[in-house]
């Protein structure tokens, strides 16, 4: 990684360290659930990716909703995720699935938000409900494809 994105990744994360360390925590954990669940596609483009992705975003918005507002998570989690991305380019097809998926894990947490006191939230919830809408995931193939609401992601080869 550059000198220059070094300093933009500390731009986000040091006004915000608790933050940043329930993100560290949410990433470590999306990721060893999605390797369990989908050890063939969680670290590839495939349905276990989305998945992965969508949980991911689902873990830092829980666990940043726990010590701050759901706003401040929601905006803190899309800018963690969206950098993400710019620090770690990918081909344009594999981007717009990531940035996609992370979406419907941020809105799925905000879906369930009204029924549950934030500080009630689980895992399980993001985990049994992701696996529901895999169910119905898309496979996405042009950049100009629009799944909204749907997880996506890529044909394997």
């Amino acid at each position: 990684m550059s000198f220059k994105k070094i300093l933009r990744l500390l731009s986000l994360l040091l006004p915000h360290p608790i933050f940043a360390i329930l993100s560290i925590h949410a990433t470590v954990q999306a990721f060893t659930i999605a390797q369990k669940k989908f050890p063939e596609s969680a670290s590839n483009n495939g349905i276990g990716n989305a998945f992965r992705h969508a949980l991911w975003c689902c873990f830092i918005m829980m666990y940043c909703c726990k010590v701050s507002s759901p706003e401040k998570a929601l905006d803190f989690c899309k800018r963690m995720t969206d950098m993400h991305e710019e620090l770690f380019p990918n081909k344009p097809l594999e981007t717009k699935m990531d940035l996609h998926n992370n979406t419907i894990g941020m809105d799925y947490f905000m879906e369930l938000l009204p029924g549950i006191h934030r500080q009630f939230f689980e895992k399980s919830f993001f985990i049994e409900g992701l696996v529901q809408k895999m169910q119905n995931a898309k496979i996405l193939k042009n950049l100009d494809d629009d799944f909204k609401g749907y997880l996506v992601y890529l044909e394997e080869k």
